[in-house]
C-alpha cells in the first residue's frame, strides 16, 4: 500500500515507529502516543550498510515479521497539515537508504484506558532485499551489532536506545528477542574496549 492511498481524504496521519523512530523521529509532529500493533513481531533481521553499518560490516536493525498472536510496542506520531508531506518525504529518504521497505496501514492501539485505536502507517523491511539477513541466534546478532558502525552512529547505540525505550515506556512488556540480544552484545563490550 502506498502512503497516498492511506492519505486519501485525510488531513492528518499517524505514523508508527518501532525502531529508531521511538527515540529519534527527526520530523515535526503534533503529538505522540506509546502503544502497540498486533499481528507483527519485531526482529533484528534486517541489515544496514549505511546508518548503523557499512558494506564490510553491515549492522542489524529491526523490521516486522507477520505473526498472528504477536504484538509490537512502539510510538505513533500524529502529523497534520504540511507535516504530513514533510514527514513522508523525510521517511521515504531515511528508509530508502536501507532499501527494501514497504508501507502498510495497521491498527495502532494506544496504551492506557479509554484510548481508541487509530489507523497508522508503518514501514516494514521485506525479505526480498539484498540487505535482509534473516534469523540468527542472539549471540550472533549481538556480536554483529557490537562490531558495527555507520554514518548515523554505532549499531550498539541503536540496540541500547531501543531497549531503554522499552524499559522506560513499556515496563510491563517483556521483549525477549530484544533483551536477549542486548545481553549478548553487552558481554562483548569489555573485550571490544580492551582491543582499542
Amino acid at each position: 500500500m502506498k502512503p497516498q492511498d492511506i492519505l486519501a481524504g485525510k488531513t492528518s496521519l499517524w505514523i508508527f515507529g518501532y525502531g529508531s523512530l521511538v527515540w529519534k523521529p527527526d520530523f515535526k509532529y503534533k503529538r505522540s502516543k506509546v502503544g502497540y500493533i498486533q499481528g507483527y513481531k519485531r526482529r533484528f533481521w534486517h541489515g544496514d550498510n549505511f546508518h548503523r553499518g557499512n558494506d564490510e560490516l553491515p549492522g542489524r536493525v529491526v523490521t516486522l515479521i507477520e505473526e498472528d498472536d504477536a504484538s509490537t510496542w512502539g510510538v505513533a506520531f500524529e502529523v497534520t497539515g504540511t507535516q504530513v508531506e514533510e514527514s513522508l518525504k523525510y521517511l521515504n529518504v531515511r528508509e530508502a537508504v536501507c532499501g527494501g521497505y514497504v508501507t502498510k496501514a495497521v491498527e495502532f492501539v494506544p496504551d492506557g484506558e479509554n484510548e481508541e485505536p487509530v489507523q497508522a502507517l508503518v514501514y516494514i523491511a521485506t525479505p526480498d532485499n539484498p540487505l535482509y539477513l534473516g534469523p540468527a541466534s542472539p549471540e550472533v546478532i549481538g556480536s554483529q551489532i557490537a562490531m558495527s558502525q555507520g554514518k548515523t552512529g554505532h549499531n550498539l547505540e541503536y540496540l541500547l536506545r531501543l531497549a531503554e525505550f522499552m524499559r522506560m515506556s513499556c515496563p510491563h512488556v517483556e521483549d525477549h528477542h530484544l533483551f536477549s540480544i542486548e545481553a549478548a552484545a553487552m558481554v562483548l563490550v569489555p573485550y571490544l574496549l580492551g582491543a582499542q
